[in-house]
């Protein structure tokens, strides 16, 4: 005869189930106590060793410690103290300097004699040759070497304008065009016609613009024709067509394009 449960009664688990789910239940609780247990006590261990490790080399890491805020402490110091107060000389001292290449560039009768003086100095302060040198390390004295470069290239002593614009380095990226510009016309004035094209070429990629740029590809694109390389004079002059048609230097390109093909 067939038995029914009646409608909502639950029939309990079987003795033998209900047991391993309670065996289950207290081995995962212990399994999780010891695990915590184990976790903490690794930490304790690590920590204890790391005491251990400080309280026997107490004395190193003193040491570290004052040696750090030795050299923090003393790079204030000579930032304070000694750095700045020599920037502030250095520029005071090549501000006449500038004066009197300021005045070369518009002198249309003597520059020569201007340009001297910004070299070497006047009126009781250096010229850039003396900044450049007395206050090395500086900015003054690194924007010394740019100007110092610009003047000898001005009186046609290419050599000491080579050495001092290659001592020049700025992230002013007009200065840094014409400082490579300058080297380029360094290297064109003696005959060096691929260093000339390569310093050329890197001031028109230093600073992209409608005036310096078409300026040194025109002279790069002319030495290469001078120099009989038409393929690359083409490519420069074709560049100045393209990009800078309305400069200066485009108006006729077309001509100096077809003296290439």
């Amino acid at each position: 005869m067939a038995t029914y449960n009646k409608r909502g009664h639950k029939a309990s688990k079987p003795e033998e189930l209900d047991n391993n789910e309670n065996e289950f239940e207290e081995v995962t609780k212990t399994s999780g106590e010891s695990t915590t247990e184990e976790v903490f006590n690794t930490l304790d261990q690590t920590a204890s060793r790391t005491e251990e490790w400080v309280a026997k080399n107490q004395k190193l890491v003193l040491g570290i410690v004052g040696a750090i805020a030795l050299v923090t402490i003393g790079y204030l110091f000579f930032n304070k103290f000694v750095s700045q107060p020599k920037e502030d000389e250095a520029f005071n001292e090549i501000f006449q300097a500038q004066e009197y290449f300021n005045q070369a560039l518009v002198n249309t009768e003597n520059p020569d004699s201007l340009f001297n003086l910004a070299l070497k100095g006047g009126e009781g302060k250096l010229g850039f040759i003396g900044v450049a040198d007395q206050y090395s390390g500086t900015k003054a004295g690194n924007l010394a070497n740019y100007y110092a470069g610009m003047s000898f290239l001005n009186i046609r002593d290419f050599k000491n304008a080579e050495k001092h614009l290659l001592e020049f380095s700025s992230k002013d990226v007009i200065l840094n065009a014409m400082a490579l510009g300058g080297l380029g016309d360094a290297y064109s004035e003696t005959n060096k016609v691929e260093d000339a094209i390569s310093y050329y070429k890197k001031a028109a990629d230093a600073n992209e613009n409608d005036f310096t740029t078409p300026r040194f590809l025109f002279k790069a694109a002319q030495l290469a024709l001078a120099s009989n390389n038409k393929a690359e004079a083409n490519k420069l002059f074709t560049q100045i067509k393209e990009k800078y048609e309305t400069s200066r230097e485009g108006s006729n390109i077309d001509a100096y394009i077809a003296m290439t093909e």
